[in-house]
């Protein structure tokens, strides 16, 4: 008997769970449409975003002044072509920096425009979380590098996006150059210490040279002259033959790294290459109206089924035990 009565119980199985919503279709449908009409509700009400994107590869961080004067540089890329992997990853760095975050929030009013009040609790922390909120970078499959900004605006995310793009070269410049004119000074320095040198050896040989012709010019035996020309500066000469042979070749490398320096301190090449540059969207991209309604309406009756079931089988233990009582 007391086993019967337990058997009163609700263990579902497929076939007793689809038997119990028909049987609480009523209550169901009334649940979904109460939840499809609140999420279209809800849904009118969220302030609709739009997104563009700008798609680039890295260019390569080859040498320019290497690739472009050295003749035996051997590096495997060049200053045309496509960077790797490592290239893409110093692009998202560069990407994610405060100089660009800071140039845009500044440019574009950001605190203003995002509706932060600057006197509030945490005005920065919510300023860059909207930033990050609204404002995403991301690696693709393609070892490209996608840019997407989101704003009610379109025109606003469009001008975002680009700007960011070409910020990258400024950045990117601005701290190459740093490290490229100081190491420009120091090749200035001893090229032109190496060149003022040379000029002063040749001057001192120029010099030997005309006292040795005054020697063989004098009055006396030539053959004379000559030894004793010789004896007297030739030593000095032939030394000074072999230290203004490398002296020559001195100034002629430093000559090639003073090139290569000053290349690197005024080139602006760009370090990536634009793929595809931001429009203004015509279609928003959030709220997506259909997916919050589908996933709202299934949400509210998952729920409303499993309250369903509670609430039966505590009416069913509670019956139970009276009928035990």
């Amino acid at each position: 008997m007391e086993t019967k009565k337990q058997q009163k119980g609700y263990n579902f199985n497929s076939v007793d769970l689809l038997i119990y919503i028909w049987k609480k279709r009523t209550i169901l449908v009334g649940v979904g449409l109460i939840a499809g009409i609140a999420s279209i509700v809800i849904s009118l009400l969220i302030t609709p975003m739009f997104q563009s994107t700008v798609i680039m590869f890295p260019a390569s961080s080859a040498s320019v002044s290497k690739d472009l004067l050295s003749q035996n540089y051997s590096g495997r890329q060049n200053v045309h072509g496509f960077g790797e992997e490592e290239q893409a990853e110093q692009l998202m760095q560069i990407l994610n920096s405060e100089p660009i975050r800071g140039r845009i929030i500044q440019k574009y009013k950001l605190m203003e425009h995002y509706e932060i009040e600057p006197d509030g609790k945490y005005p920065l922390t919510e300023l860059y979380d909207q930033y990050r909120s609204n404002i995403n970078f991301r690696l693709t499959e393609f070892m490209s590098v996608e840019i997407a900004v989101m704003d009610q605006d379109p025109e606003y995310a469009a001008n975002i996006a680009n700007d960011i793009s070409d910020l990258v070269d400024t950045v990117f410049n601005s701290m190459k150059k740093e490290r490229a004119k100081e190491a420009f000074r120091l090749v200035e320095r001893e090229y032109k210490e190496a060149a003022a040198n040379l000029v002063a050896l040749r001057d001192s040989m120029n010099l030997l040279s005309n006292q040795v012709s005054e020697n063989l010019n004098t009055s006396g035996d030539p053959t004379n002259n000559l030894i004793k020309a010789f004896s007297e500066n030739g030593a000095l000469y032939l030394s000074m033959m072999s230290l203004m042979r490398s002296e020559t070749q001195l100034v002629s490398e430093l000559s090639l790294r003073y090139k290569e320096a000053r290349l690197e301190a005024e080139q602006n090449l760009s370090h990536k290459f634009v793929v595809e540059k931001a429009y203004p969207s015509e279609k928003k991209a959030y709220p997506k109206k259909s997916l919050i309604v589908i996933v709202s309406t299934f949400a509210s009756l998952l729920f409303a089924l499993i309250v369903l079931i509670i609430i039966d089988n505590i009416r069913a233990r509670v019956a139970i035990q009276e009928e035990n009582d």
